[in-house]
């Protein structure tokens, strides 16, 4: 068996042409443009690049980009004032804090003094608690992408047995919750499950989000089973996912690569979230297709 490969690129490609489209309708109809705005504090390179192409997209899509850079001696009370902000403004629809942030600040903190309905990281613990009971919230933008290609891969997701590989905040528990709402079996696995590989051989769906390198086998995988690999790891300059891609592709019926899987999806979802988030404050209809 050779597994189809799930194209991240091209399906954020078409998710950030669907975000141009409802962005423009909103500023034809509504006179709207939805606003998303950027913190990074000190000059992390990679953090750099990542809010850079964030700006970048934003812009193509259409919408307003603020970036606001801090220098990395800033005190937290400092960014707690531009993210206040950044709260009042009304032309700001999202607001994101660039992680991860300077040791002398309190990153749970400065999350949670982000507005809930502007948080587009879905990391505020009102939206984590929504998610969590199934209420309206933002979610997070890696879990949300992984979701979206299964919906276009398999339709319908109810009754199938998934496996999230990893427990963090940020991807594997609100990944499980999402998976539940779509009336999937779901085990949160991780490092040490007992018996990890058997309890993975009995998954439809399996995410891995657990941060080591090439830990998941293809021995690990069900055959026909759909593998989403979360997982960006550097190894001898190249950059490999959480899954054993070779041996995973020969068994897996539908796989994501690493690069150009789950990645390019987060800062399409972020695009997304935006436009939701612009659209329930002006008590809107929300964009199809690009929220839960």
């Amino acid at each position: 068996m050779t597994a189809t490969v799930i194209d991240g690129k091209a399906f954020a490609a078409t998710v950030r042409e669907k975000v141009a489209g409802h962005v423009a309708r909103l500023s034809e109809e509504h006179g709207i443009v939805p606003g998303l705005a950027v913190v990074l504090v000190g000059e992390d390179p990679a953090s750099q690049v990542y809010v850079r192409s964030k700006g970048k997209q934003t812009v193509a899509a259409g919408m307003k980009s603020v970036e606001r850079k801090l220098e990395v001696d800033k005190s937290e009370s400092e960014l707690l004032a531009v993210v206040e902000e950044l709260n009042a403004d009304p032309s700001i629809h999202g607001i994101l804090v660039q992680l991860p942030l300077p040791a002398h600040i309190d990153a749970e903190a400065v999350i949670n003094a982000i507005d809930p309905a502007k948080d587009v990281d879905g990391f505020h613990i009102l939206n984590v608690g929504r998610l969590g009971t199934g209420q309206k919230a933002m979610v997070p933008c890696t879990p949300l992408g992984c979701l979206m290609m299964l919906r276009d891969h398999h339709g319908s997701l109810s009754g199938l047995d998934a496996v999230v590989i990893g427990r963090s905040n940020i991807v594997g528990k609100p990944m499980a919750q999402l998976l539940l709402g779509e009336s999937c079996t779901v085990t949160i696995a991780h490092s040490r499950t007992k018996d990890l590989p058997e309890v993975v051989r009995r998954a439809d769906i399996v995410v891995a989000a657990v941060g080591r390198p090439k830990m998941v086998t293809g021995d690990w995988i069900k055959p026909g089973a759909t593998v989403i690999d979360v997982g960006i790891n550097r190894v001898e300059d190249r950059l490999v996912g959480d899954v054993d891609y070779e041996s995973c592709a020969e068994r897996a019926g539908a796989i994501t690569p690493v690069p150009g899987g789950v990645g390019p999806m987060t800062i399409a979802c972020l695009l997304a979230n935006t436009v939701t988030a612009c659209c329930r404050a002006n008590g809107l209809a929300e964009p199809e297709g690009l929220t839960v």
